[in-house]
């Protein structure tokens, strides 16, 4: 456990010996899900010393409010301090534009890999959702609250179906989707174009042109990033064929 900035108290573990990892997880995602931490362990497995952690409102981790991006970026510093003062980073999705945020604000970031950061392509993440979303959670409609922010995103119907075992679990954080599309409709172009650190850009093949898209601009814009784009699934790769891209890029 550590603390951010403003006191919320941050939960984290590591695995393996060797350079630091961070990995920042998507919206909905903690490691009670394990959606990272077998990733983590494959990376581990190449000697690095990767940190999971639960972003704010989630798992084990504490909430603060009123929310702002910066005490995202606040929380993640307090892991990489802990992780020892640097670190390479690793974000997924939402939790890709955030890590972006942070090595733009200027946090110790030496190498950065992004994994589908959803930017550009559409005007979906505007104030209005994000209003229904602390509507719908307000109200107690948390279950409603999960179904519109996955549908808004694309979210196909298949796996949206594949999802439903674990959608009470998901229900518990949708307070947290808010956090999510307030980070999505805030980055810009300026964001992106500051991040210093070498950046590895990664998208899956299955993902569909609109993500594409968002994918290459973000790659464009960035001054020092590389582009791949491996085979995969729908928003996602097998974790080692992901893992074998990530330790071929951090130990450069």
């Amino acid at each position: 456990m550590t603390h951010s900035a403003d006191g919320t108290k941050i939960a984290y573990e590591s695995a393996g010996s060797g350079p630091a990892v961070v990995l920042v997880d998507a919206a909905g995602g903690h490691r009670d899900f394990n959606s990272l931490r077998p990733l983590a362990d494959l990376i581990a497995e190449q000697g690095f010393t990767t940190y999971t952690y639960d972003r704010r409102g989630r798992g084990l981790s504490t909430d603060t409010q009123p929310y702002a991006v910066e005490r995202e970026i606040e929380d993640l510093a307090a892991v990489i301090e802990a992780a020892g003062g640097q670190a390479s980073v690793y974000g997924w999705s939402s939790g890709a534009l955030l890590a972006i945020r942070a090595a733009a604000s200027g946090l110790p970031i030496t190498r950065l890999a992004v994994f589908e950061p959803p930017y550009g392509g559409s005007d979906e993440h505007d104030d209005t959702i994000r209003a229904q979303l602390e509507t719908l959670v307000a109200e107690g409609k948390r279950g409603e609250a999960v179904d519109l922010f996955h549908t808004v995103i694309g979210v196909p119907e298949d796996i949206m179906a594949q999802m439903a075992p674990i959608k009470p679990a998901l229900e518990k954080i949708a307070h947290t989707y808010p956090y999510d599309w307030t980070i999505a409709g805030t980055t810009t172009q300026d964001h992106i174009a500051a991040v210093p650190a070498p950046t590895l850009v990664l998208d899956s093949t299955a993902t569909g042109k609109e993500m594409h898209d968002g994918v290459e601009e973000v790659a464009r814009l960035i001054p020092d990033a590389v582009h791949k784009r491996l085979e995969g699934e729908w928003h996602g790769l097998p974790n080692e064929v992901l893992a074998a891209a990530l330790t071929e890029f951090y130990q450069h």
